[in-house]
């Protein structure tokens, strides 16, 4: 199983930015995927879920500015990014319930500059 995220970069508070992750080696309609983020220092944290019917869940710091979407044909969930706010500089990762296992991706770094 492979998930390889991208999209991550520099933006200027108040920008947008769209990050992907790709899944290869699983049945991806049937998985729930997310986002998840860890800042320099913290705990890693849940940013936003998609499951396999289309059921979105986000963290409340994120909900109106961010939206998960997943697209079954391509075996790719993404993560729309707006209004984006210094404090959401983290390094992003993607995940995958496959059955009772998890996946992770590498992660993508996004930084928000004032």
């Amino acid at each position: 199983v492979q998930l390889q995220a991208s999209g991550g970069g520099l933006v200027q508070a108040g920008g947008s930015l769209k990050l992907s992750c790709a899944a290869s080696g699983i049945i991806f309609s049937i998985a729930s995927m997310g986002w998840y983020r860890q800042a320099p220092g913290k705990q890693r944290e849940l940013v936003a879920t998609i499951t396999s019917g289309g059921t979105t869940n986000y963290a409340d710091s994120v909900k109106g500015r961010f939206t998960i979407s997943r697209g079954n044909a391509k075996n790719a969930v993404y993560l729309q990014m707006s209004s984006l706010k210094p404090e959401d500089t983290a390094v992003y990762y993607c995940k995958a319930q496959y059955g009772l296992t998890n996946y992770w991706g590498q992660g993508t770094l996004v930084t928000v500059s004032i």
